[in-house]
């Protein structure tokens, strides 16, 4: 999978905060909810929630099967079982994938690394609801979605998603089918 990454994309390692910035030409963002706000306060907007997100999915088409990869944060390069619960419980049968410095110039004392776990789902919408509920609550964050040939990125986060469609035509299709779920903001943030 490393390889496949590296070939796909070549000028970011599997940060899930850094792809925007490097893709900017394929990136949109959405929002979870109307008018841009962060966090849902009961189920009906947990429904928005979920649904802007298995729209969107559903639209990139993964395929018959979705890649997730979570993501856990150690004082040193070793894994850590069970350091992160939540990530655990919302996708536990994902396998340790691999481990990224993110800044190398950090004093040692406080170096944070990247621990990354992979695992593929069979596709449908709510596959990934409870993980896609963790993320909105803040309780996880580092997740990339995307089908197993990694032709597209999903990061989503407590607020809305990235998306790093396959093309800027793609790119430009999905904004125009949900103006509504846009930011204000100039910069698409």
């Amino acid at each position: 999978m490393t390889d496949l990454w590296d070939r796909r994309w070549p000028e970011c390692p599997p940060f899930a905060h850094w792809l925007r910035d490097h893709y900017p030409d394929r990136w949109v963002r959405f929002h979870s909810l109307p008018e841009s706000k962060r966090y849902p306060d009961d189920e009906a907007e947990y429904a928005i929630v979920l649904g802007r997100h298995h729209t969107v999915l559903s639209e990139l088409d993964p395929g018959p099967r979705l890649l997730v990869v979570t993501a856990e944060w150690t004082d040193t390069p070793a894994t850590t079982p069970q350091r992160w619960p939540r990530r655990s419980e919302v996708a536990p049968a994902a396998w340790h994938w691999r481990t990224l410095l993110e800044d190398p110039d950090d004093d040692p004392r406080y170096r944070s690394h990247t621990q990354l776990y992979a695992e593929t789902r069979p596709w449908r919408p709510g596959v990934v609801d409870e993980l896609l509920r963790a993320v909105a609550d803040d309780e996880i964050a580092g997740v990339i979605l995307g089908p197993p040939d990694l032709r597209w990125l999903y990061h989503p986060y407590d607020g809305g998603a990235d998306v790093i469609a396959p093309t800027r035509a793609e790119r430009d299709a999905l904004k125009e089918r949900h103006r509504d779920w846009l930011s204000a903001h100039p910069l698409g943030l």
